[in-house]
């Protein structure tokens, strides 16, 4: 039995300070919003030997549910403007979300803003 899901996370991680980057290629492949969790990377164990200290850059993890639609559309956008050649050096990927509740279509949404 196949169980396809409808939505899928995408979970992009950049430097410090270049969320608005992933927010702004995520909403230009349409989706309509996420949550900054700050975070911290772990330091190169090389670089640690070398400088007798540990490097923990600071990062920021975004977190965006979408309709599997967009899903690949939103990562590329996402690649493309805080992607590891720009300053966000960021990466990002999808897994599916089995269950999901508090989630409608956008027309539904504005139905009930009205």
């Amino acid at each position: 039995m196949e169980n396809k899901s409808a939505y899928s996370l995408i979970v992009a991680i950049v430097n410090n300070g270049h969320t608005d980057l992933v927010m702004e290629g995520a909403r230009n492949a349409g989706a309509r919003g996420g949550t900054v969790v700050h975070a911290r990377g772990t330091g190169n164990a090389e670089i640690e030997k070398f400088f007798g200290f540990s490097i923990q850059p600071e990062k920021e993890m975004v977190l965006i549910i979408v309709d599997n639609e967009i899903k690949d559309k939103c990562l590329e956008s996402i690649y493309q403007v805080a992607g590891l050649s720009t300053a966000g050096q960021g990466i990002a990927f999808s897994m599916p979300v089995e269950d999901a509740i508090g989630l409608s279509p956008i027309e539904e949404s504005l139905t009930k803003e009205e």
